[in-house]
């Protein structure tokens, strides 16, 4: 039997991270270059990190050159470290289910996201999650979530994992979300847990579209039949 492999976005899919991604980013942009709410006007959902931090730099007049990306990216994680820690921070609905029920039923699952890695998994720490992800593909790895998924197929076969893009499910909350799938014939569960409602969300290409992630027998059902 060839394998599956389920694919999981991190904010707004897999939890909410009370802002906490956004916050870092400002705060970065504060302490660099003393620009305050220096993201309040661009929109990330769906977006890479280095994609934002270019949009940021460039938003501001800065330039991109330099090695400036990596020194904001450092920046930001050690941010982030702390600022993942507050009280507002939960996992979405359905989550630590679908994935104990995925990995039950042996499909392989795995990370597919615009977060550098090392801001993922701080990320997924508090709740635990990293467990569940032995590999995953980073807006670390490309700038352009778009070829993403070509990345993370390499990678699960590095674990000696073969995987077709037509055995593979992306699960998301945005419209780039479907878009990252389907480009390479995979497959996407959108769930709308994010900032991106449902009837928006019915309107792109997603295979099957969910209020939460607790609509695990939808779920399933439709990953079972590819």
């Amino acid at each position: 039997m060839k394998n599956k492999l389920v694919l999981f976005d991190i904010d707004g899919t897999l939890i909410d991270s009370g802002e906490a991604g956004t916050r870092s980013l400002n705060k970065t942009f504060f302490q660099l270059f003393g620009i305050k709410d220096a993201f309040r006007k661009i929109k990330m959902a769906g977006k890479t990190d280095t994609q934002i931090i270019r949009e940021g730099l460039r938003f501001h007049g800065l330039s991109d050159n330099n090695g400036g990306v990596e020194k904001i990216t450092q920046k930001y994680v050690d941010i982030l470290k702390e600022e993942i820690q507050n009280p507002w921070r939960k996992v979405n609905p359905g989550v630590y289910e679908i994935l104990k029920l995925l990995l039950d039923k042996n499909i392989h699952v795995g990370l597919l996201t615009g977060n550098i890695e090392e801001g993922a998994r701080i990320k997924l720490t508090p709740f635990e999650l990293n467990k569940y992800f032995p590999a995953g593909a980073f807006g670390s790895d490309h700038e352009d979530r778009d070829m993403l998924l070509p990345i993370v197929i390499r990678k699960f076969s590095n674990l000696g994992i073969n995987v077709f893009p037509n055995r593979c499910v992306v699960v998301g909350d945005t419209p780039r979300d479907v878009q990252c799938s389907k480009i390479h014939g995979a497959y996407c569960i959108a769930v709308s847990t994010g900032p991106y409602s449902k009837q928006i969300l019915e309107a792109t290409d997603a295979d099957i579209v969910v209020e939460t992630l607790s609509e695990i027998s939808d779920c399933m059902r439709f990953i079972d039949r590819i």
